[in-house]
């Protein structure tokens, strides 16, 4: 049966039983995973989509309850300061989210795959070692990235939605916003609900539209964030419009939120926390917005910063007296090492000193390939319009960096129009190589 109307706090917790309960008793589990990186988006696309999906599930659905996966130790929460401010307007803790220390023991997944369906949110390949073990598991996804096509075509009860979007929550909203209403209509209020968790007021509606508000708020955030309050030119659709319409409505309708609510100051509260990243260390900037994949036999990992490579490249220096570039490049290379990683990439959003949004990539890889470095940096000028550049406070000269027999063959590059997407490192498929490349976008 479904889920009894209830606040998304209330739900998270009953989620989170049900889970223990399905481990021990070897039930059956329909889990929401987010993706590695778990940032902003994979959290609320995943928590949105169990509890909408709760509320109202499809005939056919394997389990009646859907469990969001935050797909991180609970340990790496504390890295995220945005998720903080997401968790005091939408009324629920850190300690009521599922996370990869739920599922994990010293003998392994604690889930049997035969009991458990996956539902992909904010990514389109199960990785890691939930991917090796429930690959054949995944029923549905909703993602806007590119299709790696390894999610079955036919998924029904669940969708399959894939496609370019400025958020993955936006895609969430329009796929279940249905869902969402006639979950409103058909659910029964649970009884006391409201004076459970400090709400007084005595009418229904009053204490349904609070609810909703504070789910409304969770999901604007990424929407906000991803799309940078819907005003990054080439990235914001025509779905994140609607859904962020659909969602400050609801938001409109709370008795709580209704007179107060400003959407510039959301944001700007949630951007602030989630670029609020000075006390991190170099290692903890890396593993904040980080995604990690096997492709080709190769190992690869990406990390997305919201501070530009300077700031980050400060953080590697221990000993100002030595060169700068050798330190952040063997920070870099410890970093790969701990991870079995091949190639590794940073890229970063930020605004630069005059105020125009840039990003930059740097990419570092294994192996002594010269000539496949030398390759990957002319075609790189030439499809992705690159020229020689450097790393401010880092590169005495743009470009200076060359092939050696021992150390790293490095390139220094710049560039205009460049959207990077994860997976596009691996399909370049190059041999691998040394080198580390910068780029920045004017």
């Amino acid at each position: 049966m479904a889920f009894p109307r209830n606040s998304l706090r209330a739900f998270l917790v009953h989620a989170k039983q049900r889970l223990f309960t399905a481990i021990q008793s070897s039930e059956r589990v329909t889990i929401v995973a987010g993706n590695e990186s778990a940032d902003l988006d994979s959290l609320t696309s995943s928590v949105l989509y169990s509890y909408i999906r709760s509320l109202s599930p499809p005939t056919g659905a394997f389990t009646p309850l859907y469990v969001p996966l935050l797909n991180i130790p609970a340990a790496d929460i504390s890295l995220r300061p945005e998720f903080q401010v997401v968790f005091r307007h939408a009324n629920f803790d850190p300690s009521h989210l599922v996370t990869l220390d739920d599922l994990l023991s010293d003998e392994g997944i604690r889930l049997e795959p035969e009991n458990t369906r996956i539902i992909l949110v904010d990514h389109n390949s199960l990785q890691g070692e939930l991917g090796k073990r429930f690959a054949a598991q995944v029923q549905g996804v909703v993602d806007h990235r590119d299709d790696e096509r390894k999610v079955p075509t036919e998924t029904d009860p669940e969708p399959r939605v894939i496609e370019k979007c400025g958020s993955c929550t936006s895609l969430v909203v329009r796929t279940l916003r249905s869902s969402w209403e006639s979950g409103i209509d058909g659910s029964s209020l649970v009884s006391g609900a409201a004076h459970a968790q400090g709400d007084s007021l005595a009418n229904d509606a009053s204490v349904t539209r609070i609810w909703d508000a504070q789910v409304a708020k969770m999901a604007l955030a990424s929407i906000l964030i991803d799309t940078a309050n819907l005003t990054a030119e080439g990235k914001v659709t025509e779905a994140d419009n609607q859904a962020v319409k659909y969602l400050e409505a609801k938001i409109k309708l709370s008795p709580k939120d209704a007179t107060q609510w400003d959407r510039d100051r959301f944001y700007e509260e949630v951007d602030a926390a989630n670029r609020d990243i000075e006390r991190l260390s170099f290692e903890d900037i890396l593993r904040k917005d980080y995604k990690q994949w096997t492709e080709n036999g190769l190992g690869l990992g990406m990390a997305s910063v919201v501070k530009p490579l300077n700031f980050i490249a400060t953080k590697a220096i221990k000993n100002p007296w030595e060169d700068k570039e050798d330190q952040f490049v063997t920070a870099i290379g410890d970093f790969m090492a701990a991870r079995g990683l091949t190639i590794f990439a940073i890229m970063t959003m930020s605004t630069s000193q005059t105020g125009e949004f840039q990003r930059e990539l740097y990419v570092q890889a294994l192996s002594a390939g010269h000539a496949a470095a030398s390759r990957f940096a002319e075609q790189a000028k030439e499809t992705l319009q690159l020229a020689d550049h450097e790393i401010p406070d880092l590169s005495e000269k743009p470009g200076s960096m060359q092939p050696s027999s021992e150390g790293p063959w490095c390139v220094v590059l710049h560039f205009i129009p460049l959207f990077c997407c994860p997976n596009s490192l691996g399909q370049m498929n190059y041999e691998p190589v040394t080198l580390s490349c910068f780029v920045t976008q004017v």
